[in-house]
């Protein structure tokens, strides 16, 4: 996101991406019945999904399309879906659901982007009691709800069971400690000179969530209470000391040629897949592609271990979430929200989220939605959520460029050209520039208003 449409608003946006164009920005005609022949209300639905995963939410839409004959839901797949939608409200002509991130909740509240959904909810009986705590609050912003639940995630220590043993190690024991995993690590790493053939633990890989080491030390990279970044934490600079510390064991240019030689993750050489890594953080979505490519490893997975020092911090598990909003301006915000009524009930819900193999982010879950579930720790994940343990990304609308400034520093660190504190320091400085801008702007509006 260009900063100039952080601070200025939706119209920088769309001057920013004037020449982009998506087909799903063509509104289509109003469904006509077949049956009584007559026009329903049409609720365009756009979601990121693909393959199977749109597939979950197609049969949960056409379920509720036969379920009665005045409304219809078109969905769509659609691909970038929340730059696309930023952009179609920006214009005035959004579609009248998105299925989004829930780290998108923040930037499109910061923008007006989102209706809110508080009212509409309570009417309904759609109540945070009904939701577990951890998928609920990503949904919030200033205790006001802005988006619902769809399919949830946390993750987990995946490891293989046959690479620990033959390295010596009880693979019913795996690591519980931070100190336990990097010694697995130094007991299954195998070097054919300057040449890495395989790995215990590496967490540049996959890299999805670098962010969220601070966490699992017990730090954190912003202040939700007094909205202030706070990336030099002693905690945070300890987390990526010891990040970077497994660059500095394998050797920089080692490191990098390892990493460079792994296949894409939807793929029989993913690192993990392949066995050219013993273990990996990675979500509940991780035994599809295990059942897909090698459907004979040997695998379990557990909570991501934690420091020695901090048993507090035992059962960590970063929560994330799809979350579905209806954007400002929507057509058919009422008729968008009947159709929210209908997937958040258990037996919509539970439809969807099994069909893409996940568990449900409802409170109650029924007793027949984990039996033959195709993850076996399917259970674990969804405990996991409940844990008081949970680490979520902070709610903020800097958070997509302190994110990309992180990756940089990231970079540099695992490079050898900035030590941890050094990284924090410049982050930290970068951060408090980019919160600086959100306050002066938000100051703005206010006196506008006023």
């Amino acid at each position: 996101m260009e900063r100039a449409g952080l601070l200025v608003g939706l119209g920088a946006v769309v001057v920013a991406a004037a020449a982009v164009y998506s087909e799903a920005l063509v509104q289509k005609q109003p469904y006509v019945d077949p049956v009584t022949k007559k026009p329903r209300i049409t609720v365009t639905y756009w979601e990121k999904w693909s393959d199977f995963e749109a597939e979950a939410m197609r049969k949960v839409v056409n379920d509720y399309n036969a379920s009665q004959d005045r409304i219809y839901v078109d969905f769509l797949s659609v691909s970038g879906v929340d730059q696309k939608t930023l952009l179609a409200t920006a214009s005035g002509d959004p579609p009248d659901l998105a299925g989004l991130y829930g780290v998108n909740t923040a930037l499109y509240h910061q923008f007006d982007a989102i209706m809110d959904l508080t009212d509409m909810a309570k009417e309904s009986g759609i109540t945070k009691d009904k939701y577990i705590a951890s998928y609920w609050d990503l949904c919030e912003i200033d205790d006001r709800l802005y988006a619902l639940p769809t399919t949830p995630a946390t993750v987990a220590l995946h490891f293989n069971k046959a690479m620990l043993k033959a390295a010596g190690l009880d693979p019913n024991k795996p690591p519980e400690t931070i100190e336990e995993l990097d010694e697995m690590d130094n007991k299954l790493r195998q070097m054919d000179g300057k040449k890495v053939l395989a790995g215990g633990f590496l967490p540049a890989e996959p890299g999805w969530w670098p962010w969220a080491w601070p966490y699992y030390f017990g730090g954190s990279l912003y202040d939700t209470k007094t909205n202030k970044p706070t990336a030099d934490r002693p905690e945070n600079i300890r987390a990526y000391e010891w990040m970077a510390g497994y660059a500095e064991r394998y050797g920089a240019d080692s490191f990098q040629d390892f990493r460079s030689g792994f296949g894409g993750f939807n793929s029989t050489q993913n690192a993990f897949i392949s066995g050219k890594m013993a273990s990996v953080l990675q979500g509940v979505w991780m035994a599809n592609f295990i059942q897909k490519y090698n459907k004979d490893l040997d695998w379990a997975a557990v909570p991501f271990p934690y420091p020695k020092d901090k048993p507090e911090l035992k059962g960590s598990s970063m929560v994330d979430l799809d979350i579905i909003v209806i954007p400002r301006g929507a057509k058919h915000p009422k008729e968008a929200f009947e159709f929210l009524k209908y997937l958040e009930s258990q037996g919509p819900m539970e439809k969807l989220c099994k069909g893409q193999k996940k568990f449900s982010p409802l409170a109650v879950q029924s007793a027949e939605f984990e039996v033959d579930h195709p993850n076996p720790y399917i259970h674990l994940f969804r405990e996991m959520a409940t844990w008081p343990t949970t680490i979520s990304p902070p709610k903020t609308p800097i958070w997509g460029e302190y994110q990309s400034e992180l990756g940089s520093k990231i970079d540099a660190m695992n490079l050898g050209k900035l030590s941890p504190k050094q990284a924090m320091k410049e982050l930290q400085e970068k951060a408090l520039v980019l919160q600086k801008e959100v306050d002066d702007s938000n100051a703005a509006r206010k006196k506008v208003k006023s």
